[in-house]
């Protein structure tokens, strides 16, 4: 008779996680064309500094950075095997920013502390708080991250009670400095919009014309793309076992999407400064067709003439066109099952030409 083999990961439940608790993540990634290709294809974003080598070394760069959402999905997805293999839902992100480019041919990993745990009242999972770190071969930081996922419980029937609940900044900290070269002119013919920060208004929305709709194929590609393993998205027989029944579209790759048809009305934001809060309101299925409004909450000055901050906040919606979304929240302070996206998150966006 075999013997059971015990060298399986079988991942991490809600009580194998303490406070204080650091995790080096294996699998460090070299990243290639071929990804930035793919993640264009599943995604569609058009953000011209990201396609074309020729546009990023006018803006001063050696050659064309990578889409600020391909390099958190390659970062984070290292800690996915270690902190949310038995994930039910990753809940939400704070102070995510992104101090360096990352660039086809660096290879990325990442560091992580748990924060905070607090154990929910049914007993049978929890959330777990964690603080994650992406660092480049030259040890310079390009992914600085929080986020509370949801986890299973190994033996629901233990009780800790334990409730350590870390507190997040509202927004994240301007630096003194911006990793951005200084800008010269901006072609707008090459990045197909002519709006600068001047031309934004704090209290504007945007309704952002465009809908997806994610096939089962595109959300699995993109999810293997970033090497995410979590169960809730792969495995077809355990979900149909649960109250949802089919698998859970990965949530960051909802982020991918709604960002990508902001590109509508925002051509030349082409950088994400931060993440400064997210909370993913509902669940996204293969099938579901995405839509997105963006508003303008907040313009900063920074100490330079080319460039400036605007700090938005994107809604995702499935299946319900942005002007028709009137409502986020219903009167029990919900969000509304239409609204699977609700972020706030500041971009870089240059000045008027000079």
């Amino acid at each position: 008779m075999s013997t059971i083999s015990t060298k399986v990961n079988h991942g991490n439940f809600f009580e194998d996680f303490t406070i204080g608790q650091k995790i080096i993540h294996p699998l460090d990634r070299t990243i290639s064309d071929g990804d930035v290709s793919f993640y264009t294809a599943l995604t569609g974003s058009r953000f011209a500094l990201h396609s074309s080598d020729v546009l990023a070394r006018e803006f001063g760069y050696k050659k064309r950075p990578l889409d600020d959402m391909l390099v958190f999905h390659l970062t984070f997805g290292k800690s996915v095997q270690d902190i949310s293999l038995n994930a039910i839902a990753n809940l939400g992100y704070a102070e995510v920013s992104f101090a360096n480019p990352v660039f086809v041919g660096d290879t990325v990993r990442l560091e992580t502390q748990v924060i905070g745990l607090k154990e929910n009242s049914s007993g049978k999972s929890g959330v777990v708080y964690v603080h994650s770190l992406g660092y480049n071969q030259n040890k310079e930081e390009v992914l600085n991250l929080k986020r509370w996922v949801m986890v299973h419980k190994k033996d629901p029937s233990v009780k800790s009670n334990i409730n350590e609940v870390p507190s997040f900044d509202k927004t994240t900290q301007i630096a003194s400095k911006i990793s951005i070269p200084s800008l010269g002119n901006i072609n707008t013919q090459k990045t197909g919009g002519e709006y600068f920060f001047e031309d934004y208004e704090i209290g504007e929305r945007i309704n952002h014309s465009e809908g997806i709709t994610v096939d089962n194929s595109d959300h699995t590609l993109a999810t293997k793309l970033y090497q995410n393993n979590a169960k809730v998205h792969f495995d077809d027989y355990m979900m149909k076992r649960t109250p949802v029944g089919q698998r859970l579209m990965y949530g960051g790759h909802v982020i991918s999407i709604v960002r990508s048809i902001s590109f509508n009305g925002l051509q030349n934001a082409q950088w994400i400064y931060s993440i400064n809060a997210g909370a993913h309101c509902n669940p996204t299925f293969a099938g579901d067709t995405i839509y997105a409004y963006t508003e303008v909450l907040e313009k900063i000055e920074v100490n330079r003439d080319d460039i400036a901050l605007l700090r938005l906040r994107s809604v995702g919606l499935k299946n319900m066109q942005a002007k028709d979304c009137t409502c986020l929240k219903n009167d029990e302070g919900k969000y509304n099952k239409n609204v699977v996206l609700d972020l706030d998150y500041t971009v870089v966006i240059p000045k008027k030409n000079r």
